[in-house]
């Protein structure tokens, strides 16, 4: 789906959060906007539709979003933490607007946050996302399938997923 078909389906007070969360940050609104696109766009070829189940294709998925919206946002500010807090605050609002089971919810945030973690973790690969793609399917080697939120809870090191 494209970004304006996505912004067409939002209510309107889901269309002015988004935009004052942008207003806040002007700057990173193409860079976001690309990560969303590259981090689709790999998504699909990696995995063709599978990426939009509960998987690990999509604990993949949002945890390379949230390096990818970082990265692209820390070219422009230059600041890890600026970066990464808007990576949170953006995939967040995302989970918000997002019709989603608690369970599910609970599951992408926990993936977005391996994600940004990752992301720091990784400094001498930020330039190389090549080398990143792998790392994260490596991660999903050891991704963990929970059934409730504690077992989310419980897996601070690794992937999660609902259903194989």
């Amino acid at each position: 789906m494209n970004l304006w078909n996505r912004i067409k389906k939002l209510s309107i007070k889901q269309f002015f959060l988004l935009v004052i969360h942008f207003v806040s940050r002007p700057l990173f609104f193409f860079p976001t906007h690309r990560a969303t696109a590259r981090t689709l766009a790999i998504s699909k070829k990696l995995f063709g539709q599978k990426h939009h189940k509960n998987n690990s294709a999509n604990a993949f998925r949002h945890a390379l979003w949230n390096v990818l919206i970082s990265l692209y946002c820390f070219k422009v500010s230059k600041s890890d933490e600026k970066s990464i807090t808007w990576a949170e605050k953006i995939t967040a609002l995302h989970e918000k607007l997002a019709p989603n089971s608690e369970l599910e919810m609970q599951m992408d945030l926990h993936n977005n946050e391996m994600g940004r973690i990752l992301f720091l973790k990784l400094r001498l690969e930020k330039e190389k996302e090549d080398a990143i793609i792998t790392i994260l399917q490596d991660k999903m080697k050891t991704s963990k399938k929970v059934t409730n939120i504690l077992e989310i809870e419980n897996e601070k090191d690794e992937f999660v997923y609902i259903e194989a």
